[in-house]
């Protein structure tokens, strides 16, 4: 019988293979993992996620807003891809992948990103409950469109901690370099 349960070996498989991935991509990217850089790569990320909320509200008032969706999504996991390389996705790491203060850094950029999912998912649901209840409204495009606004909501809130982190992580010290 395994003294582990089976939650136990499922974080180690996924610490270990949270490793062998940041081994292979610890040299990727060189050029792009100064702090400014980051910043660059997160500004990007959010102001991708910014326009798929305008798409989203812009969809309730004409459905060809809906076309944006294709060439925004397609910029967007390139530059979410890159930041997570280049920030050591210590946002998504397995605990014992990282030391206190990483853990407690990432802790509390998730916490960041629940409240603001919590308080952004609000507004489609609110919207689709009164929305409901008004005749006058096109509640074909009120469902689209808040359901585009709830998924905007979702990715920036889940990318929300990696944002975070990538912005106020500090260079890595050229000592510490290989």
């Amino acid at each position: 019988m395994p003294t582990q349960s089976m939650l136990d070996r499922y974080e180690a498989r996924r610490t270990r293979r949270f490793l062998k991935n940041e081994e292979l991509t610890a040299h990727w990217l060189p050029g792009w993992r100064t702090q400014h850089r980051r910043r660059i790569l997160a500004g990007s990320v959010t102001a991708l996620i910014a326009v798929m909320f305008v798409v989203a509200i812009t969809s309730y008032f004409t459905m060809f807003a809906a076309i944006a969706w294709l060439p925004v999504t397609l910029t967007f996991l390139p530059t979410w891809t890159c930041l997570q390389i280049v920030s050591g996705r210590q946002s998504d790491a397995p605990r014992h992948a990282l030391d206190e203060r990483e853990i407690a850094e990432r802790n509390s950029a998730r916490s960041i990103g629940l409240s603001v999912a919590q308080t952004l998912l609000l507004i489609p649901i609110f919207a689709l409950i009164f929305g409901a209840t008004i005749d006058s409204l096109d509640h074909q495009s009120l469902a689209y469109s808040a359901g585009g606004f709830a998924l905007a909501s979702i990715l920036f809130s889940g990318c929300l901690p990696a944002v975070l982190l990538a912005w106020n992580r500090p260079d890595d010290d050229p000592e510490d370099q290989p």
